[in-house]
């Protein structure tokens, strides 16, 4: 969450999606008063995607199942398999609800049973500083009030519906992925009808109750969710799903919708004047205050006219931590923090609640902040199995390839960073820094999504690896998503665990700044202290049979990459080590300007190495180079506010699991192949 792992409750807001059910939050740095806190959900068991199926393997029992329920409520087959690949890419994950409370393959949603079945109290405990830096006291307490569970609108209960459709009984809905593809027809085909249009074969003639199925209340976000399903049908799909079951969707590349489908949607239009996202994208505009809040003090953002004065060259993705609408009304408190976008995962609905041009307090690192787009989900790091939907994964994607061309941004996780790869400004932010979105965002499908999958450019001698586990059976051991030191529920995971050996009974390799000098990494789902996830390269140190290891935080740490279940490809690309005669090169949390470059009136920040360093002899990944750069803006008057710029030269370099900075006066930049192609 911007910033801040922290549990949200909130009433609904004008213009906004109906109430969404609030979860159990991971670690706080800050307080959260809920006035209903047992609106929260504790985290639930089930289990991973699994890999891609292979080429002409037999149709399993859950196609069959889709067939089934496609003849039976006279639902064409595409259309059917489109909508539950959209919901959930056909998993279903043994039962266990979303973030939004929908279950199944189709989604079919029950908030009421899954607030039921799983309360917990949403509590906090510290403070919090999403701008990352001295200028701001810390944010120790902000009161929420959680949704009426007890007025649970249409789009959550649509399982209650389904059941009075097809008589079967809400418990099988939710956990028998059959009766849930039934539930599932049955509710296109009852939305067909009471649209006025007659059953059809033809595809072509359910856009508009596709579109209705998403759940949304705005034209253009079931539009948007519509379309999406039409281009999976266009395109086909296949992948074998959680439980081990192939299912395809044959392509139908000349699909479009018939005509007048479209009109036929209705629902409101929603709020797009003065948006910036992606045509075709459900957007609308819930702005965030900048306003003063008494003692001289603002909040909660500050205005800017980047990239005219500050370039834009990251996006955070973050998690809420709690419920779309407890979201919207913490962005909304002048008091509290403000980030750019929200997406919703019942739908993928987007609210945008900052000009790209100003400066959000999100990242709690007033550079990263600076430089940065925050994008929030709406999702729980500590809930493996809260899951989110594919119309929340793809809905993001979209946005995030629109801003990155928009501002020539990367797509890479050097760029593209989860909060939980934003560094500490200085060595005392590093233990309360955020963990967000976690091991269990699916950073491999995310980025394939975006376009950029993740791909071998080279062989062994490329002296580079990408982490690149397969998100299904990687399934390391977390504990504490609940309790500290309980094992959290078995799940796919994006993230491998690092070692100082290679073999998993040796110690964990160990964060210094995170833990101390003596201090040991742990399994906790909260440590970042020896992890390393999907996308992030770092150079290759040794290689023992199953095991590679790699420079990680001034050490060799080594990852199981058996040839058999890799996890990890190999890459080629630019590597720093320190200049010959350094023992070692000092590290930073921010590439500021040198101190002669601060104009009188800007008081001069302090460069703080943080308590990590390059040795001499070890090679860490270039993503990119910038020249100091710091913001001024303290005032609400922003007559004030300055952008100093240096002529000192930094290094982008994966350190560890977050992004650190190097001087490019201390480094020599090389090449990172380490040998002859063969």
């Amino acid at each position: 969450m911007a910033d801040g792992p922290a549990s949200h409750g909130g009433g609904p807001v004008p213009g906004t999606a109906p109430p969404s059910h609030i979860r159990r939050a991971r670690r706080l740095p800050r307080t959260v008063t809920a006035v209903a806190a047992a609106a929260a959900l504790l985290p639930l068991f089930g289990t991973a995607q699994a890999a891609e199926p292979a080429p002409g393997a037999a149709a399993g029992p859950l196609q069959r199942a889709f067939d089934d329920a496609a003849r039976r409520y006279h639902v064409p087959q595409s259309v059917l398999l489109g909508v539950s690949y959209l919901e959930s890419r056909w998993d279903g994950h043994q039962g266990m609800p979303s973030v939004t409370g929908g279950y199944g393959p189709m989604h079919l949603t029950d908030a009421r049973t899954a607030l039921e079945d799983h309360p917990a109290a949403a509590v906090g405990d510290g403070g919090d500083d999403g701008r990352g830096d001295t200028s701001r006291p810390l944010i120790t307490r902000v009161t929420v009030e959680a949704p009426d569970v007890a007025a649970l609108p249409a789009a959550l209960t649509t399982l209650d519906r389904a059941a009075t459709l097809t008589g079967l009984s809400a418990a099988a809905l939710r956990t028998d992925p059959a009766a849930n593809a039934a539930g599932g027809a049955a509710l296109l085909a009852d939305t067909q009808a009471s649209l006025g249009l007659p059953e059809s074969a033809d595809p072509a003639d359910w856009y508009a109750a596709v579109a209705r199925y998403s759940g949304a209340d705005d034209r253009a976000t079931a539009d948007s969710f519509a379309d999406d399903v039409f281009a999976a049908i266009r395109q086909g799909r296949s992948r074998t799903t959680d439980a081990g079951q192939r299912v395809a969707l044959t392509a139908l590349p000349s699909l479009r919708p018939a005509p007048g489908q479209a009109a036929r949607v209705g629902l409101r239009p929603s709020d797009t004047a003065g948006t910036e996202c992606p045509p075709g994208l459900g957007c609308e505009w819930v702005p965030a205050p900048y306003e003063q809040t008494g003692g001289g003090d603002y909040g909660n953002h500050d205005l800017a006219d980047r990239p005219f004065d500050e370039k834009i060259d990251t996006i955070v993705i973050h998690d809420t931590e709690g419920s779309w609408d407890s979201a919207m009304q913490l962005v909304q408190d002048p008091t509290y923090l403000a980030w750019h976008y929200t997406v919703r995962s019942s739908d993928g609905h987007v609210a945008q609640h900052l000009r790209t041009r100003d400066v959000g307090w999100h990242a709690g690192n007033w550079y990263t902040n600076a430089k940065s787009i925050g994008i929030e989900h709406e999702g729980f790091l500590v809930d493996p199995d809260a899951w989110y939907t594919e119309a929340m994964y793809q809905a993001s994607a979209r946005l995030v390839r629109y801003l990155a061309a928009e501002y020539r941004i990367p797509l890479d996780r050097q760029h593209i960073l989860g909060h939980d790869n934003v560094p500490g400004p200085t060595a005392d932010y590093i233990p309360g820094m955020h963990t967000d979105p976690g091991p269990y965002w699916d950073w491999g499908h995310y980025l394939a999504l975006l376009g950029a999958p993740v791909r071998a450019t080279a062989g062994s001698w490329g002296g580079i690896v990408t982490i690149d586990p397969d998100y299904g059976t990687n399934q390391p051991l977390y504990t504490g998503c609940v309790t500290a030191g309980d094992t959290c529920p078995a799940h796919g995971s994006t993230a491998v665990r690092l070692y100082t050996a290679p073999s998993q009974d040796a110690p964990l390799v160990r964060d210094t700044g995170l833990h101390g000098a003596t201090g040991a990494s742990t399994t906790g789902v909260n440590d970042m202290g020896a992890r390393a996830s999907t996308g992030q390269q770092f150079a290759v140190a040794e290689r023992r049979r199953d095991w590679t290891a790699v420079w990680y935080l001034g050490q060799k740490a080594w990852f199981h990459d058996p040839a058999a279940d890799p996890a990890a490809v190999d890459s080629v690309g630019l590597v720093i080590t320190p200049k010959a005669g350094l023992a070692a090169v000092p590290v930073y949390g921010r590439a500021y300007p040198e101190a002669s470059a601060f104009p009188a009136g800007v008081p001069v920040q302090a460069l703080s190495p943080m308590p990590y360093q390059v040795p001499a002899g070890q090679r860490y990944v270039v993503g990119g180079a910038v020249h100091g750069e710091y913001f001024y803006a303290v005032t609400f008057d922003t007559a004030s506010h300055r952008v100093v710029r240096g002529s000192q030269l930094y290094y982008e370099i994966q350190l560890g699991a977050r992004v650190e900075y190097v001087k490019a006066d201390d480094v020599t930049l090389l090449p990172s192949v380490l040998g002859a192609p063969h």
